[in-house]
């Protein structure tokens, strides 16, 4: 499983060791159980970006899994090491994240393009909200 210790490896997984072996034990079964509980949630779109980017129109289930494995570790160590980056002021912003990606020109394009069109998207609902407001008052 992607994100295990050799030791917790050798041993069958979480939870397979002695008994007793404390809060790294608790830990590790703790990870494991939300991994768990998060494996499916980017199935259907990891499918059609793998699709795109020149897999076959339908990949292995196992593959799948691994990219979503791979996915979820990334964006967890990344949202880790942002709240590190957050913890002097004691709140998470999107500067956090643009921090710790401002060397990785794609990447740093890539949130500043998102965050650009999610303003572009609340403006939009707000003047569609107005016209509404509007509308109903009309009547």
């Amino acid at each position: 499983m992607v994100g295990m210790t050799p030791a917790a490896n050798a041993e069958g997984g979480a939870g397979g060791g002695a008994v007793g072996k404390g809060k790294a034990s608790t830990a590790q079964q703790a990870a494991d159980s939300s991994l768990k509980r998060k494996r499916g949630l980017f199935n259907k779109d990891l499918r059609l970006m793998m699709y795109g980017f020149g897999d076959d129109p339908d990949p292995m289930p196992e593959t799948v899994h691994l990219v979503e494995d791979i996915l979820i570790d990334y964006v967890t160590d990344l949202v880790h090491k942002s709240q590190n980056v957050a913890s002097r002021r004691g709140k998470l912003t999107t500067e956090d994240v643009m921090f710790l990606v401002r060397k990785d020109s794609r990447k740093f394009a890539r949130v500043k393009e998102l965050l650009a069109m999610n303003e572009e998207l609340k403006r939009a609902r707000k003047a569609f909200d107005l016209d509404e407001e509007k509308l109903a008052t009309e009547f």
